[in-house]
């Protein structure tokens, strides 16, 4: 019988680290749509890393960081305890890391495709730049955020690399299903894996479907022709 529980961690995961980037996502991304600060091109080249560099070398590095042998790791562990080795907190943050440059450029797009005067006409009627975001900027790349928030958890749920590294594979703690599926493969319970892996297949289909068809505008149409 298939043991669902990598499948739950898998889109448990997705989703915190999702909402997660999200908070995190929206503002750096204004930050780097708008700025002028000379830092901005190292800030580009730290958030886009995940996308040249191999899994394995980001969870490396996490699991030499976080370690209890290393000396930042038992500073986390005594005085916050937190242990992010072989944790599922552990597996958050590697997400997180993995897929940020999947949430943030699409927002930072969308932010950089909007039209100046948006914002000037914002503060000219005295908008704050908080409201100003919340108010005018945000509601006008809606379609920027869906891809963002879409591209994040549908890229969360296929991760390997960071996660084997950083959380290993403790059943019902951090085995994820790409893990499981890797697992089964090395049993040779191809039957199994291939539940996994449709599962898998089936709910990145339905989520890109989704994005396309609500970028594309086709509910849109779908609704005018009516």
């Amino acid at each position: 019988m298939i043991d669902w529980n990598p499948l739950v961690i898998t889109f448990k995961l997705a989703l915190i680290t999702t909402l997660l980037l999200l908070l995190i996502s929206v503002p750096l991304a204004y930050w780097l749509a708008y700025t002028r600060s000379k830092i901005k091109p190292f800030a580009e080249t730290l958030v886009s890393m995940p996308l040249v560099l191999p899994p394995t070398v980001i969870g490396f590095y996490m699991l030499l960081a976080f370690s209890p042998s290393n000396a930042f790791g038992t500073w986390l562990d005594e005085w916050l305890g937190l242990r992010l080795v072989f944790s599922f907190e552990g597996l958050v943050l590697g997400s997180m890391i993995y897929s940020l440059p999947f949430m943030v450029h699409p927002i930072q797009a969308g932010f950089s495709n909007l039209s100046p005067s948006l914002k000037h006409a914002s503060f000219i009627m005295g908008k704050s730049r908080f409201k100003t975001l919340i108010r005018v900027l945000l509601p006008n790349i809606k379609p920027s955020i869906l891809t963002g928030v879409i591209l994040a958890f549908a890229h969360t749920i296929g991760e390997f690399g960071v996660v084997l590294m950083i959380g290993g594979n403790l059943a019902g703690k951090t085995k994820v299903a790409s893990i499981a599926i890797y697992d089964e493969v090395e049993s040779m319970n191809y039957a199994t894996a291939n539940t996994y892996s449709l599962v898998l297949f089936a709910i990145t289909f339905v989520i890109l479907l989704f994005v396309f068809l609500v970028n594309g505008g086709y509910f849109s149409k779908f609704k005018s022709n009516d």
